[in-house]
């Protein structure tokens, strides 16, 4: 390295973004990702070991994947080299392995890969690279925010174990900005900046899990911001709204804003007004709710207010919440909208719940037991109990029904389920007065 390449370095180091200034060095420096990188997990253990084998880090934007990156290599005593798969042509690919093939020659040493976007290779490059990673002459590590299962050769694949990174925890965010703005050698901390809590946790809430994006909202804040009467810099949360140019919504997770939001969206639902229904949804997913929470809710709707009206609305509640899990912010908001709509136009009915209720009432408050002719006559002893005795089977009459008591003699002639005229229920009142059944 000459005078001139030690000046840029110096440089970039000193004026590259907050969020690349932050990044740890050590596996101890790391926020979040406990599932892959806890003290106990695998990825720790041989990275502290120094017997990394090849991987690939698959997770969103700002979830630490370089970073990870870079914690191996201040830890690894292999030499490590990079490639951006976006800038990286046939030529350089090959003076990487060539210079790897030499090193492992002469000194014994490993060379470790990183291909950050490594899904950005064609084919052909990631052929290219298979032979020097299945015969050691490199160890790869792949970034990607893309599946590698769909985007990285099969080969590849076999040959790498994975590891997908999760957005970071509210808190992770929160700690990693307490951090920046306290940090006198690489953050904001020679700028004497207040973080005001409202500041930290819309940052931190609104930031998605993606730590960059809330790093850097900070750093425009602190370098934007003028110095107040007491001579520091303070972000506050119009500042902070301002930085992430997102409008602040009024919604406290665990406070009023959280309960009156949901309860209004409940109400609408169960209200049959779609509209309102689909705006608190809106409100819920700007302010960043969690989705599966917003899912659970809508489940409990369909179950609860529509019922028995429209049987097809928990299907659809239940499906829309699978398919939440399975696809994730942005798109689930398409999939929560179509069932918030379907749950909100359904037709209602309460009578399956409120006759659980009243059931309820009637175990806590009477004992009883079950008709003989109801009981279990297989086990052994039964029959000659009495058990079974007297059942009439429902198939072998017509209408597969057959008049007999099935609630326990105490409770011979009470009624808990009062079907409704809504849509199916109406059926279901049709089809009792066609048997003869009282409803």
């Amino acid at each position: 390295m000459d005078l001139f390449d030690y000046m840029k370095e110096t440089t970039l180091e000193k004026e590259s973004p907050l969020a690349s200034r932050m990044r740890p060095a050590t596996l101890d420096e790391v926020v979040g990702q406990e599932h892959i990188i806890g003290k106990d997990k695998l990825l720790y253990r041989a990275i502290k070991a120094d017997k990394l084998g090849s991987v690939i880090f698959y997770g969103p934007p700002g979830t630490g994947k370089t970073t990870l990156a870079r914690v191996i290599a201040n830890t690894t005593s292999a030499e490590f080299t990079q490639l951006n798969a976006t800038t990286a042509g046939k030529k350089d690919m090959e003076d990487v392995v060539k210079a790897a093939k030499d090193r492992l020659g002469m000194f014994g040493k490993r060379t470790i890969l990183f291909v950050d976007e490594i899904h950005r290779f064609n084919k052909g490059q990631q052929d290219y690279l298979l032979p020097f990673v299945e015969d050691g002459t490199l160890v790869l590590i792949g970034a990607t925010t893309e599946n590698p299962y769909f985007e990285v050769n099969g080969a590849l694949i076999s040959r790498s174990i994975i590891f997908e990174l999760k957005p970071l925890e509210k808190e992770d965010i929160k700690k990693l900005l307490l951090r920046a703005v306290t940090d006198t050698k690489k953050g904001l901390g020679s700028y004497q900046a207040v973080l005001e809590e409202e500041a930290l946790e819309f940052l931190a809430d609104i930031s998605g899990g993606d730590a960059r994006a809330a790093l850097n909202a900070l750093e425009l804040g602190v370098l934007t911001t003028a110095r107040g009467g007491d001579g520091k810099i303070h972000i506050d949360l119009e500042t902070a709204s301002e930085c992430i140019q997102k409008r602040v919504v009024r919604y406290d997770k665990t406070g009023d804003q959280h309960y009156d939001t949901i309860t209004a969206f409940i109400k609408s639902m169960r209200g049959s007004d779609p509209d309102a229904a689909i705006y608190y949804l809106a409100k819920m997913l700007y302010a960043g709710e969690d989705i599966r929470f917003i899912s659970r809710r809508i489940m409990i709707c369909a179950a609860e207010d529509v019922g028995m009206a429209d049987p097809q609305a928990l299907v659809v509640a239940s499906a829309a919440a699978q398919a939440v899990e399975r696809i994730g912010m942005p798109e689930a908001q398409i999939i929560l909208a179509e069932a918030v709509a379907y749950v909100a136009c359904a037709p209602k009915s309460n009578a399956s719940y409120m006759a659980l209720n009243e059931a309820m009432e009637s175990v806590r408050q009477k004992k009883t037991t079950v008709p003989p002719h109801l009981q279990d006559a297989h086990y052994k002893g039964a029959a000659k109990l009495g058990h079974g005795l007297g059942y009439k089977y429902a198939h072998d009459y017509p209408n597969h029904y057959v008049d007999q008591q099935y609630l326990p003699a105490e409770l011979e002639g009470e009624r808990f389920y009062h079907p409704t005229e809504n849509r199916y229920e109406r059926q279901v009142r049709e089809y009792f007065r066609k048997i003869g059944k009282d409803c």
